[in-house]
């Protein structure tokens, strides 16, 4: 039986060419409808009539979101470009399009793409019909892992993931001094705010926060616009090693951090910098576009695809009881929400006394207990130090190098780097202009 195709082309003259040519009954394919515009692709696709779609690269509002729409109708998508047309063509590759041939292909190439497309095409769960999510975003599973270095992926940098329960543990504090520890050791490091429900690294470090940093790189990547250059023109150098992805400047703008769009900037991420440190929002919650339908954002689907994309992933929680618990429920939750992670449990503000007793004793045998987690690292908790950097604007090792809290940050980064730490690496003056 022939596949069934859809056809969507700006150039009505083009479209009514191309249906013609894949009239012939010995391709193997049909076309069942010719949509007039991306809304019209997009709906008929809702309704399972075609497993396919032949589309122009010029088709108004085309974007990752609509081809993320289309993989979850299960519909496979071929583009089509004008002869000779490379910008057309490397746009749609950048948009995740695999399948893209000159609009002057003959019958037999056309109908062996959207034959081949079909085939290899990942087939969405009934919950991610239901909404969970882009079909693409399964294949992606979290390395986790020791904080000691793995092998990074395919793009060349590690991508860190610095996450913690709700109830403000200390995850931007940890991310930021991580991230500027590593660059003070002569790494290249890119730190990403990518906290969708309060995210304030810009406001950590005294830089403006209305720098378009990841929401405009976001943009250009669901887009299809991204490249390399691009990422490092929105991504700001703070000294000759630190590069800040700025985050949103008012949480209402979470729409704007798209999961597909996400994964894009991390991957790009890796050719940028050797390390990239993301400072990621609290929550896991997989279900809450159930409300709405199966095309609505989801606002922690940011978070969940840099926890998916991750090679290594530090749990953060505080050094007290209640926040010890809600770090054990979140340990089950990430868990469960990305199966395979291994995070690196960080119990930040350790003190004498938030719980009785030898506290470090005391956090490992309930972590142990409670968590199945064996392997804790702490950090002490440093008032002053981190009071004064924030008021200043500075990073820790600017404000206070021998903060017992840097120290303890500085020893987690060369154990990232897999290099041992000689002394006090040398400090560098943020640029604010």
């Amino acid at each position: 039986m022939p596949v069934p195709v859809l056809t969507a082309v700006s150039d009505a003259v083009w479209e009514a060419e191309l249906v013609v040519a894949l009239e012939r009954g010995d391709l193997g394919v049909a076309v069942v409808r010719r949509c007039v515009d991306l809304a019209d692709l997009l709906a008929t696709a809702a309704t399972g009539q075609a497993r396919a779609a032949l589309l122009s690269a010029d088709l108004r509002r085309l974007d990752r979101d609509a081809l993320g729409r289309l993989a979850l109708a299960g519909v496979a998508v071929v583009g089509l470009v004008a002869p000779g047309d490379e910008q057309a063509e490397r746009r749609l590759r950048q948009l995740g399009v695999d399948h893209v041939l000159p609009s002057d292909s003959p019958p037999e190439e056309l109908s062996q793409a959207v034959l081949l497309a079909v085939s290899s095409a990942v087939v969405p769960t009934p919950g991610q019909r239901a909404g969970l999510g882009d079909p693409r975003e399964a294949l992606t599973t979290a390395a986790g892992g020791e904080p000691e270095p793995a092998p990074p992926a395919a793009g060349g940098g590690r991508v860190v993931a610095v996450w913690g329960p709700t109830g403000a543990p200390g995850r931007t504090t940890v991310a930021v001094t991580l991230a500027s520890e590593l660059a003070a050791l002569g790494s290249a490091t890119l730190l990403v705010d990518a906290d969708v429900y309060g995210g304030v690294v810009a406001q950590v470090l005294g830089l403006l926060d209305e720098a378009p940093g990841l929401a405009a790189a976001a943009r250009l990547a669901n887009n299809g616009s991204l490249d390399l250059p691009a990422l490092a023109d929105l991504a700001r150098s703070v000294t000759p090693t630190l590069r800040v992805l700025s985050g949103i400047a008012r949480a209402d703008r979470w729409p704007e951090l798209r999961p597909g769009a996400i994964e894009v900037v991390l991957e790009l991420a890796r050719s940028l910098a050797a390390t990239t440190v993301v400072d990621c929002g609290f929550s896991l919650e997989q279900d809450e576009e159930l409300a709405y339908d199966t095309a609505a954002p989801r606002r922690n689907g940011a978070t969940l695809t840099v926890l998916e994309a991750a090679d290594t992933v530090y749990a953060v929680g505080s050094c007290d009881p209640i926040s010890l618990q809600r770090l054990v429920r979140g340990l089950a939750e990430l868990r469960e929400a990305v199966p395979g992670v291994q995070p690196v449990v960080l119990v930040n503000r350790l003190r004498a006394s938030g719980v009785p007793g030898d506290a470090e004793k005391e956090v490992r045998a309930a972590l142990s207990r409670y968590a199945g987690v064996d392997d804790v690292r702490f950090v002490p908790l440093d008032v002053a130090g981190v009071d004064s950097a924030l008021a200043t604007g500075r990073t820790l090792g600017e404000a206070a190098p021998a903060s017992p809290t840097r120290l303890a940050l500085a020893s987690l980064a060369a154990g990232l780097l897999g290099v041992a730490r000689r002394g006090r690496p040398r400090r560098r003056v943020l640029s604010r202009r």
